[in-house]
């Protein structure tokens, strides 16, 4: 209700005129970052958090039930044999694992949502205007290098392998929405945009990453079958052929031919994802790339990602495993990257890029509510996960354990978060608060004065036609 009675004050304000608003902006050349959005990028937004808010409650659901499907002894072999029960061809070479096809199989249909946000965002989004997208990409940026460097810097003075330098790099958009959705429902609009816009560049730099360094052998075979499907994928996208009995398994032989080409099958979801149009033509309610989203993101959120954790979060939980995550370099340097590399890139990043260009923040932002969403960029799982499992592939036990890490940082991230957040939300509630009712008291003072100025006038139309009656004093 606060949400709503702060967008209806901010709808009743008084409005510029047109001229005045080009003068203003003439004498301001700073950029405001993701600002009041327009209306057709606020229901996307909109959109976007329910379905991920929900998605984040899934995922959620998936952990706790992989910990205790895992860490309960009479039910351990059941979740071993579950995660490691083969299925596909293996003529083909997919004969794999059930965790393997949660990380290969279904994560790409997460990274093709992921391709689909990403070219929205650079031809219809925040991401089209460099000078206003500045923040969150500069944010996205030193959140993703930071981490990096604490990570290695553990790991360098702790004797450490410095493989897993890249799984505190990532930020978990599900549970980060899910965490802001439940903490700040007064909070302002545009820190949800913010936090959309850096995970999708968040998502890019890890599918880079992916891609260029957990890449150990090419078939060149393979990997040009894949070109040459993604090629017709795009021609026929180009054609405007309809039908998903065509796409479905036009993408399914990209993805297999991706797969036996070593590099990691989830690139081929984004690089279909960045091939569908996302601009609006003349005569299209929305483009195609939002209404594929729109049937594929349930799909992602409610299944794909949630599947992914149950096979993926079954790691040993005790007093013992944990005291082990804050004793070893790697296990130490994610927890650390997480919660303090995340926390000071986002955060220093902003601040520095807003210090020395003429980027600036949303008026209805903080610097404290930034600080509150630098924490929650630290809250790495599915992405980190992944990156865990191919960082340490050789090391079955250290794989784990760099598991136990990042679920250890992303509760701490979440818990710090979200007292931040719920600090800054009481704050921006009360705000509201007063705003309305400084609002509703102008409103009955606005309302008195006129119901005077009704009666005086009343009175005096009265008075004036009751001397009107009166006959002249020399006729009586």
């Amino acid at each position: 209700m606060a949400a709503q009675r702060t967008r209806h004050s901010r709808h009743s304000r008084t409005k510029r005129p047109i001229g005045a608003h080009r003068i203003a902006r003439a004498h301001h050349p700073a950029r405001t970052a993701l600002g009041r959005l327009p209306l057709p990028e606020r229901a996307f937004v909109a959109d976007a958090l329910r379905t991920e808010t929900v998605g984040g409650m899934l995922l959620l659901v998936a952990v706790i039930v992989a910990l205790v499907w895992a860490n309960v002894p009479a039910l351990h072999a059941g979740y071993e044999s579950a995660a490691h029960l083969r299925l596909g061809p293996a003529a083909l070479g997919l004969d794999l694992s059930v965790a393997h096809w949660a990380a290969d199989g279904l994560l790409a249909v997460f990274f093709f949502v992921a391709g689909i946000e990403l070219k929205r965002e650079l031809v219809a989004g925040e991401l089209k205007d460099p000078a206003a997208a500045a923040l969150p990409v500069v944010a996205a940026l030193c959140g993703m290098a930071v981490p990096a460097v604490v990570y290695a810097v553990v790991n360098l003075a702790g004797g450490g392998s410095p493989a897993g330098w890249a799984v505190p790099t990532a930020t978990d958009i599900a549970f980060a929405l899910a965490v802001l959705a439940v903490s700040g429902a007064s909070l302002p609009s545009a820190l949800r945009a913010f936090l959309l816009t850096l995970a999708v560049v968040d998502d890019l730099c890890a599918i880079l990453i992916i891609a260029v360094f957990f890449t150990a052998r090419v078939d060149f075979a393979a990997l040009g079958g894949a070109a040459a499907g993604l090629v017709l994928f795009w021609v026929l996208l180009r054609k405007g052929v309809r039908g998903w009995y065509l796409y479905v398994p036009l993408g399914l032989v990209v993805w297999a031919l991706t797969y036996r080409s070593g590099v990691h099958a989830t690139v081929a979801g984004v690089a279909m994802g960045l091939m569908l149009r996302c601009t609006v033509r003349e005569g299209e309610d929305r483009s195609p790339g939002e209404r594929v989203e729109h049937l594929v993101r349930p799909l992602s959120a409610g299944l794909a990602v949630p599947l992914f954790a149950l096979f993926s979060a079954g790691v040993s939980v005790s007093v013992g495993a944990l005291a082990e995550v804050f004793a070893r370099p790697e296990t130490l340097g994610v927890v650390l990257g997480l919660v303090v590399g995340k926390t000071v890139g986002v955060f220093g990043g902003t601040w520095l890029t807003a210090r020395f260009t003429r980027a600036s923040l949303s008026d209805d932002l903080a610097w404290a509510d930034l600080f509150a969403l630098a924490a929650l960029a630290g809250i790495g799982f599915t992405v980190s996960l992944l990156i865990g499992g191919l960082s340490f592939a050789g090391d079955a036990a250290l794989a784990d354990q760099v598991k136990a890490a990042v679920l250890t940082g992303s509760v701490i991230a979440a818990t710090l978060a979200t007292v931040l957040l719920r600090r800054r939300n009481a704050r921006h509630r009360r705000r509201s608060e007063a705003a309305e009712h400084a609002a509703e008291h102008a409103e009955e003072r606005e309302e008195r004065e006129n119901r005077a100025a009704d009666g005086d006038r009343a009175a005096y139309g009265s008075g004036g036609r009751g001397r009107r009656a009166e006959p002249p004093s020399g006729m009586i």
